[in-house]
């Protein structure tokens, strides 16, 4: 390079009218008036209009400048001025100068680009990815990428100021159940043998805790092999922290002071502190999913003492069956709704395992609906006063396991919150859910735990362990901003003995226990404190915090939801003698 840039295409303005001026960047736009040709030159900071006009730049630059395409790279020196009257571009911080060329240097040339750029256009996602180089110059995601940046820095600098230790833990481990499928590396030099990609570094920050180093945080690759959706991917980020000899209330102080420096460094709000706390029992009672979007009401209602006595069959066969009746009132929302809308309700379920979606509109001239000929009299008086029913209100309801019923609706009234805009994009909502049950049931009907296995009972319920396991609530926590998880933790088990029954509760017996988690038993009992942490979502929560629809949106080289990489192919076939060396042979799937 003979022109080393001393200025950015992005910070010129009218104060630097007449200097001479050194920039570097790339050809977004080519424009040709008469002779005098113009170019939009770009780089991270911003774009500058530069000209070419042969009186000041020369013959030969001005007829190089007439080669140049979009992506070509460049450097030129030239005088700042300002634009002519009316050819202001006010969308731009340079929009009121240009800069005319005296000199320039052609650094690269490039071809076609397969799509525009640098402007935001609608382009086929895979097609983006594919280019994803390329995709990275547009603005939006340039911004994204920065901003995340600049929150990463701002929660680094937060956690070494409150006396935390940043400790990078093995990316090349064991492989351990916890909830997905690992990501499995094969070991060369012990054939037969595998590690596996984290999916987080739980067992390790517990064992930094035995350790003695009391506050840990990384900024820390994780990896699940699980199917895909707009906010996850196979690999991600977590910001991940343990603390000794504390309670819930300490890691919660700590996570809530982060919040407000984040909201005030990065949003330049102000977030007022204790955060709200709902129990998750209130969560999926009143909203249906332990992560809640608390921006509108709409609320769930329990509606199945009403019609223990039902004669509609669908909410009796419900009820007989050991299910449940709720539903939700669309308050003041029958003008917004027309019939296709609740029609519609129904195909919205289906895939969710409902069957279908009862409605009653409340007219002017009473309530509108093919079901109320089969409720008593007794029966609508009840609902309609539980259900807080009044003119211009369209009351939905489901009938089925309660596991369905809570989806179903909690899926409808953020449909209905969205479609009718019962909510301002630009608000947060940031609360916490606590008191998490310990134990579900899964699929065989065995015992499962509900967060994971090294979560600790409260200890109330200790005794609990040996009888009602379905009773027993954790220490656990989630911190829920609008509507989506961004991060949850627990107060662990520091116990081996306590660690070990549930274990077996789990299914896990002795032998298997101490061969999958054996150095963690044995760790427990050399003195671990009692401690604590949490994870936080760095994708996640960047995605959330700019206001964006995917986290491949704020993730530089994101896999698609088939977790391919479009840019290089990957996963891809090895060699014969890579799978040699490996001990591996392949088996086709004919």
């Amino acid at each position: 390079m003979k022109i080393k840039r001393n200025s950015t295409c992005g910070n010129l303005n009218m104060k630097d009218i007449g200097k001479t001026v050194k920039l570097s960047g790339w050809v977004e736009n080519y424009r040709d008036h008469g002779g005098i040709i113009f170019i939009d030159l770009y780089d991270r900071w911003g774009i500058t209009q530069i000209v070419f006009d042969p009186a000041v730049s020369g013959k030969a630059n001005h007829e190089a400048a007439g080669s140049f395409r979009s992506q070509y790279v460049i450097s030129v020196i030239g005088e700042v001025r300002k634009r002519p009257e009316g050819s202001e571009n006010t969308k731009l911080s340079t929009g009121s100068i240009e800069v005319y060329a005296k000199e320039l240097e052609i650094l690269n040339e490039s071809k076609t680009p397969p799509f525009e750029v640098y402007y935001s256009s609608v382009v086929n996602e895979e097609l983006r990815l594919k280019y994803r180089y390329l995709d990275l110059k547009n603005p939006k995601l340039q911004q994204a990428m920065i901003f995340r940046s600049d929150l990463l820095n701002t929660i680094r600098n937060y956690f070494h100021e409150n006396d935390f230790v940043e400790i990078e833990t093995p990316i090349l481990t064991k492989s351990t159940p916890e909830g997905a499928r690992d990501y499995l590396v094969p070991s060369r030099v012990n054939p037969g043998n595998f590690f596996a990609l984290p999916q987080s570094p739980q067992l390790f920050k517990q064992m930094l805790m035995t350790a003695g180093y009391d506050k840990y945080i990384q900024v820390a690759r994780c990896f699940r092999d699980e199917d895909l959706r707009a906010d996850r991917q196979p690999e991600f980020t977590q910001i991940d922290l343990e603390m000794s000899f504390i309670d819930r209330e300490d890691v919660i102080s700590v996570t809530e002071g982060l919040f407000k420096e984040i909201y005030g460094k990065r949003l330049k709000k102000d977030l007022t502190l204790p955060l709200p706390r709902i129990t998750y029992d209130d969560a999926m009672l009143k909203y249906g999913c332990d992560a809640p979007d608390l921006r509108f009401g709409l609320e769930i209602v329990e509606l199945s003492d009403i019609f223990q006595k039902t004669e509609l069959a669908v909410f009796k066969g419900a009820l007989a069956s050991g299910g449940l009746v709720r539903g939700i009132n669309l308050k003041g929302l029958s003008s917004q709704l027309a019939r296709k809308d609740l029609d519609y309700m129904t195909d919205f379920v289906k895939p969710l395992r409902g069957k279908g979606v009862a409605w009653i509109r409340m007219n002017d001239d009473g309530p509108q609906s093919p079901i109320i000929k089969f409720f008593t009299e007794e029966e609508s008086s009840a609902l309609y006063k539980r259900m807080n029913a009044e003119t211009g209100d369209v009351l939905i309801f489901l009938a089925d396991k309660e596991k369905i019923v809570c989806s179903c609706l909690s899926e409808l009234r953020k449909f209905f919150a969205k479609k009718c805009s019962l909510y301002n994009e630009n608000d947060f909502s940031l609360f916490w859910v606590i008191d998490f049950p310990m134990f579900g049931i899964n699929d065989k009907g065995k015992p499962e735990v509900l967060h994971h296995p090294f979560t600790s009972p409260k200890p109330e319920d200790l005794e609990k362990l040996d009888g009602d396991i379905y009773s027993i609530k954790t220490n656990a926590y989630d911190i829920v901003l609008n509507g989506h998880e961004v991060g949850g933790g627990s107060i662990r088990i520091h116990n081996s003995d306590i660690q070990r029954k549930i274990f077996k509760i789990i299914g896990i017996d002795k032998e298997n226990a101490e061969k999958q988690f054996g150095y963690l038993l044995e760790a427990l009992d050399f003195g671990t404190p009692p401690h604590g942490g949490l994870a936080l979502g760095l994708d996640r929560l960047v995605m959330l915090l700019l206001g964006l629809d995917s986290i491949r949106d704020v993730i530089a080289f994101p896999k698609t939801q088939k977790a391919i990489c479009m840019l290089t192919n990957a996963p891809s076939e090895v060699s014969a003698d890579q799978l040699e060396e490996l001990f591996i042979e392949t088996v086709s799937n004919e």
